[in-house]
């Protein structure tokens, strides 16, 4: 009896053992991280994404956002956007350069530096964060200005998550980039991890704080709930491409140009009015230097002329090197942490196209002009015709297959002369002998 009881005991305590464990697993399994990949330059739908990324994993109530980053740099408007949702993020952020090979460049610094713990997968970089201006020395004053500025956000950053105010100002002052095994060393990140999975594992149990107090992260096992952008997402990201806005932009000055030269043909308009539409939407994402937009209009305008005015070449001329400044000068690059701007590929295919196509439109309109009449009254003078009667002075001659009143100021002319036509007026022809 005593043994029996003994051998209860013994089973409800293994059952209850296993039930604890069962639940403790259970526990861990339920917990989920939401992972979001941004792999391309910061620009608003970036700045769109991460935001709703924060917003998906605060409403499932997930124990962490990890963004996976790999990125060249940025708008700084977007990049700002970014870091102040992260600074005041209710769910921990952790930013995770990854995969190998992977950059946390420019405007990537900035936002590897204000996640909740930041960290870097083998064989990646971090750094390079200066301001890049497309006036470059020629506007010290303003690339000063722009420096300070991006200098002042990343010591923000770097004394709200306690990592190295030095280097990360030095990265924006002086373009330092150094490797993972380097930013571990220097207190840039957090740690080094080689897959999301092995990261997860080696946060579990890190305290972090957030604005409403302190948090123990429990990630050991966590469910993985990989967010892709949605459609707007991905449509703002390609549109918010300076190159692609660019584009639309010519193409829809072409087509309301073309239908103003051509009134009637109708699709080269309604595609024009697509494309400025577009256009328009893209540029607005983007840091537009109005100068330069005007500079693009103005040598659509100089191309234009040259077909109504021949200048020999000197509008031409003008309209291309206008159209070349107003390129290189469309994105206003002091609101960027590098490559936003329009590649110089682009720029010279659009030029070459312009051109090439100008001067086309050029000489089919001087030949138009030089051209003789073919029709109306314009048309039958120095035609050749044949008197049908005596013009005495006047007669009928036929000219064209066409029977003319005709009138003869070098007096009779006989039937079946030949005759030339040298005048008309009121439907009367003037004619001479042909010679």
């Amino acid at each position: 009896m005593k043994n029996l009881a003994l051998h209860i005991a013994i089973t409800g305590l293994v059952a209850f053992s296993q039930g604890v464990s069962s639940q403790t697993g259970d526990d861990q399994l339920s917990t989920k991280a939401v992972v979001i990949s941004v792999d391309a330059s910061i620009n608003p739908s970036t700045a769109e994404y991460i935001s709703s990324g924060i917003k998906q994993a605060l409403e499932e109530k997930t124990e962490c956002l990890i963004i996976k980053l790999n990125t060249p740099g940025g708008l700084l408007k977007s990049t700002r956007v970014i870091v102040t949702e992260m600074l005041n993020s209710e769910v921990p952020v952790l930013v995770f350069v990854y995969p190998g090979g992977a950059q946390a460049a420019s405007a990537g610094v900035f936002i590897t530096l204000a996640g909740h713990i930041a960290a870097m997968a083998p064989g990646t970089n971090i750094g390079a964060a200066h301001p890049v201006t497309m006036q470059g020395e020629q506007d010290s004053v303003m690339n000063e200005k722009a420096t300070n500025d991006a200098a002042a956000f990343i010591r923000t950053i770097s004394e709200k998550r306690a990592r190295n105010v030095k280097w990360a100002e030095d990265a924006v002052r002086k373009s330092l980039s150094i490797t993972e095994t380097e930013a571990l060393r220097e207190g840039v990140i957090d740690l080094i991890a080689i897959s999301v999975e092995d990261l997860l594992d080696k946060i579990d149990g890190r305290k972090i704080s957030l604005a409403s107090g302190e948090k123990v992260l429990e990630t050991r096992n966590a469910e993985v709930i990989d967010v892709e952008p949605n459609f707007r997402q991905k449509l703002l990201g390609l549109l918010s491409d300076p190159n692609i806005a660019y584009i639309f932009l010519m193409i829809g000055l072409y087509g309301i140009m073309f239908e103003l030269y051509s009134p009637g043909a109708i699709f080269p308009g309604v595609i024009g009015a697509i494309s400025l539409i577009v256009a328009f939407y893209s540029l607005h994402t983007l840091p537009v230097n109005y100068a330069g937009l005007a500079l693009i209009i103005f040598s659509i305008i100089l191309f234009i002329a040259e077909i109504k005015v021949v200048s020999h070449g000197l509008l031409t001329i003008g309209g291309v090197i206008s159209l070349i400044l107003g390129s290189i000068m469309l994105i206003d690059a002091e609101s960027t942490l590098e490559v936003m701007k329009i590649s110089w590929k682009v720029i010279l295919v659009i030029v070459i196209f312009t051109v090439a196509f100008f001067v086309f439109a050029i000489g089919f309109g001087i030949r138009a002009q030089t051209r003789k009449p073919t029709t109306g009254a314009e048309g039958i003078i120095g035609e050749v015709g044949e008197a049908i009667s005596n013009l005495d002075p006047e007669g009928q001659v036929r000219v064209h297959g066409e029977l003319w009143h005709a009138e003869s100021p070098d007096g009779f002319l006989s039937q079946g002369t030949k005759v030339i036509v040298t005048g008309i007026s009121n439907l009367k022809l003037t004619v001479s002998k042909l010679k």
